[in-house]
């Protein structure tokens, strides 16, 4: 359940409303980084956040599968919640099986990044975003 006044709280902190382009990756072992990949001309993610709803794409010119997914987000101050209504054909796949992301959140004015965590709680993979507008 979301908790609005922690929300407010947050968001007069810092918002995810914006633009953000991912910079790059971070895998981790042991919930400590173990290597880090930069995003490049060839494999780029923006992100874009209203209030309430979320939009993203992929482009990997390495790979044709298009990546795209839309729908609705939830913060608090330390967690993402996206609700995946519908996207890509690639996508449409993934969401068959479960349409809504949990992430820990370290959301900054201008950076933010989306961690995945597995079954224990234990940090997976993060994605790095700048804010470009």
């Amino acid at each position: 359940m979301l908790d609005n006044k922690v929300t407010i709280e947050n968001n007069d902190k810092h918002s995810l409303v914006g633009v953000w382009q991912m910079v790059g990756y971070y895998n981790y072992l042991d919930n400590k980084v173990s290597d880090s990949f930069m995003s490049s001309d060839t494999y780029k993610q923006i992100k874009i956040y209203s209030p309430n709803k979320v939009m993203w794409s992929r482009l990997n010119k390495q790979d044709s599968t298009d990546w795209f997914g839309y729908g609705n987000y939830k913060t608090t101050d330390s967690t993402l919640v996206e609700t995946i209504v519908y996207g890509s054909n690639s996508m449409n796949k993934a969401i068959e099986k479960s349409n809504e992301f949990h992430f820990e959140l370290i959301l900054n004015e201008n950076t933010f990044n989306q961690i995945e965590l597995d079954e224990n709680g234990d940090r997976i993979l993060a994605e790095n975003y700048i804010r470009i507008e």
